[in-house]
């Protein structure tokens, strides 16, 4: 399924980056004119990409107007330990994968490309217990703040580093043997996306 996702992406991606060479713009490749953060509308698609390196899969759709942008996402984490976001590090014996999740995001750019945003994620997470590999499925609703900035390759292209923290209240999951897993409350974790912008008007 991921990689037909993946090619749906890119075949629209392209084919509409492609529509678009004929607009007109002044300045360089690398600081064009009117700049980037002045788009009056835009949509953009990007990903999450490491997560296709653990099995897993990602992909946002955003729409910006002028200084605001709100995205919605759905993410599948693979093999990922999501645990490894936590102020605590991996919880020993146990590890947290991302089943596929839905997220909605609302931001705005501060200065420039860099955009402060807020978000939920309804998160279905897979425990496995790695003594035993036995698995428990659990829900959660997260909220969080992020913090990150567009780097543009000309118009069209960009890669978006930032940091992101999740707040959810404690669950825990037991499991066959007696054992107990409780979840983390809070996490921050780096992120890494990259992305290109669709169709834009200045």
């Amino acid at each position: 399924m991921k990689k037909q996702l993946l090619g749906l992406v890119l075949y629209f991606t392209i084919g509409i980056v492609h529509g678009q060479d004929s607009l007109k713009s002044t300045g360089s490749f690398w600081n064009p004119d009117p700049p980037n953060y002045n788009v009056h509308q835009a949509f953009e698609v990007e990903s999450l990409f490491p997560m296709f390196f653990y099995g897993g899969y990602h992909v946002g759709v955003g729409y910006r107007y002028d200084k605001f942008r709100v995205r919605v996402s759905l993410i599948n984490g693979g093999t990922y330990n999501s645990d490894e976001g936590s102020p605590e590090g991996p919880v020993e014996g146990y590890e947290r994968y991302y089943e596929p999740s839905p997220g909605l995001f609302l931001g705005y750019n501060l200065w420039k490309n860099l955009e402060l945003y807020g978000y939920y994620e309804y998160h279905a997470f897979q425990i496995k217990q790695l003594a035993t590999t036995e698995t428990q499925d659990v829900i959660s609703h997260d909220v969080g703040l992020g913090l990150s900035y567009q780097f543009f390759i000309g118009r069209t292209f960009y890669v978006q580093p930032g940091v992101h923290t999740y707040f959810r209240s404690e669950k825990q999951v037991g499991f066959m043997n007696g054992q107990t897993y409780t979840m983390p409350t809070f996490e921050l974790t780096p992120v890494i996306r990259v992305g290109a912008r669709i169709w834009k008007e200045f």
